[in-house]
């Protein structure tokens, strides 16, 4: 498996463990499941042909994962009742970012 696979699938499922103890200790589990949610973002996927691309950057391209969207998750980072959420999609956004940024160094 490569190094990309790695870093992707543990941004995406082990990073929001740290993020989940890191924000409420007590309530870890509950933090982690809804940051484990918010992946649901790449049901926008769905409306891409062909719906996978592994060479396809998904920032800008997808509904979801647009400047417009990202800019929506930061401010949904300034209320308390939407701050865990924002934050499961600012991470998916970073993730989805760094796997653009390895396609120009894998794939130049």
């Amino acid at each position: 498996m490569s190094m990309k696979f790695f870093i992707h699938y543990g941004l995406h499922f082990i990073f929001p463990i740290l993020i989940a103890i890191w924000y409420d200790q007590k309530h870890w589990l509950k933090i982690y499941l809804i940051l484990l949610a918010t992946m649901l973002v790449d049901l926008d996927h769905l409306l891409a042909n062909p719906i996978f691309d592994p060479k396809r950057c998904s920032i800008n391209f997808h509904p979801l994962h647009t400047y417009w969207a990202i800019g929506i998750y930061l401010l949904a980072l300034l209320h308390k009742k939407t701050r865990i959420i924002a934050i499961g999609l600012l991470l998916h956004m970073i993730t989805d970012f760094i796997d653009c940024k390895m396609l120009l160094f894998i794939n130049p």
